[in-house]
């Protein structure tokens, strides 16, 4: 019986590498199932309340397919606005960029004792040094790959909603082996999914309302411009809130010529990122999903590490979905006690906790 035991335990070891190897690998396939499943999801309880009212299911399929369109459309005509205010933009505010950006480098230049060719422009020299025009057809790449993930996932969307794809019934089949436990599981995956998107969108449109309030206070251009930048990225977690605020002081100290000015705005952005990302969004989180802020750490950098932007934005969707698997099975529920918070208490076998204290 040991050595089954020891046998199953450097089976385990070998496999979970194996595994995550061919999530990394096949990442192009995996993204766009596992993000179509959460939109899908998202949409699977007023598809139900259609069906209630005894709407055809073609029907159904188009009004759910021309909201996603729909959404789709309407940021389209948000960023092209955008765009247009910025071509728009003086020249003055160029030349503004021009001077503060060639004289931080200068500044970059004297504390590090870099040495340069004086003469010629300071900003194309750097970029030359770079090498960033040669990167155009890496670029071109990363276009090419954003897109065809986006039409997979559309793809994939279409297919859960149209339930080619049963994913109550694959769980049924794989996961979990009773009927009555997969429609429990699958109901609280679809609950919880739809908690985490509503606090998620929340939070990052009020953190977009703040940084948006604070240029319009600090006279710095385009407002609603950083305030979508923010309401984005912070759906990138951890990363998306530094960056928005890198970029957008960044940009400030362009116009606002007052150090003292400066030092103010970008402690207001970073007291507006703090109370929405570091304390209230934790909170809500914490008590939507009883998972503690650790676990949602260690899998943030996992999955950041492994899908990069994507894996970062559906860390913690997989990880609730971890866990509420976890809770199903007498052998996984330590490690399920372990991701959750404070305020839940998984009861534990009495075996297994002998076990432990043992």
């Amino acid at each position: 019986m040991n050595n089954i035991k020891t046998t199953n335990l450097l089976l385990l070891i070998i496999v979970i590498p194996i595994v995550f190897y061919i999530l990394k690998i096949l990442s192009f396939i995996f993204i766009p199932l596992l993000l179509s499943m959460f939109i899908a999801l998202m949409f699977l309880p007023f598809m139900r309340r259609m069906k209630k009212y005894h709407i055809p299911k073609f029907l159904r399929i188009l009004i759910v397919v021309l909201i996603i369109a729909g959404v789709i459309i309407v940021g389209g005509e948000i960023v092209e606005i955008i765009s247009k205010q910025i071509l728009s933009a003086d020249s003055e505010l160029l030349n503004k960029v021009q001077v503060k950006l060639t004289n931080i480098i200068v500044l970059v230049e004297n504390i590090f004792g870099i040495q340069r060719v004086e003469g010629g422009n300071v900003i194309l020299h750097y970029l030359k040094k770079s090498n960033k025009f040669s990167n155009f057809g890496s670029t071109i790449d990363f276009i090419g790959d954003t897109l065809s993930m986006s039409l997979m996932t559309v793809f994939f969307v279409v297919l859960l909603i149209a339930e080619s794809i049963d994913f109550q019934k694959l769980l049924n089949q794989t996961i979990l082996k009773r009927k009555y436990s997969s429609v429990k599981v699958f109901m609280k995956i679809e609950s919880d999914l739809i908690k985490f998107i509503i606090v998620k969108f929340f939070i990052s449109l009020f953190t977009g309302i703040g940084m948006a309030l604070g240029c319009y206070i600090f006279d710095v251009e385009f407002p609603v411009l950083w305030g979508l930048i923010a309401f984005l990225f912070n759906f990138v977690q951890m990363v998306g809130s530094v960056v928005s605020v890198v970029v957008t002081a960044l940009f400030a100290l362009v116009e606002l010529d007052a150090t003292g000015t400066w030092f103010l705005f970008v402690l207001f952005l970073t007291g507006v990122q703090v109370l929405f990302g570091s304390i209230i969004e934790p909170i809500f989180m914490g008590k939507s999903f009883s998972i503690n802020v650790v676990t949602i750490l260690i899998m943030l950098m996992f999955w950041g590490f492994l899908w990069g932007v994507p894996g970062l934005i559906m860390a913690v969707p997989i990880t609730v979905f971890l866990k509420i698997i976890f809770e199903q099975y007498t052998s996984t529920r330590v490690i399920a006690s372990l991701m959750a918070g404070p305020e839940q208490q998984i009861i534990i076998p009495r075996k297994i906790k002998t076990k432990i204290e043992g």
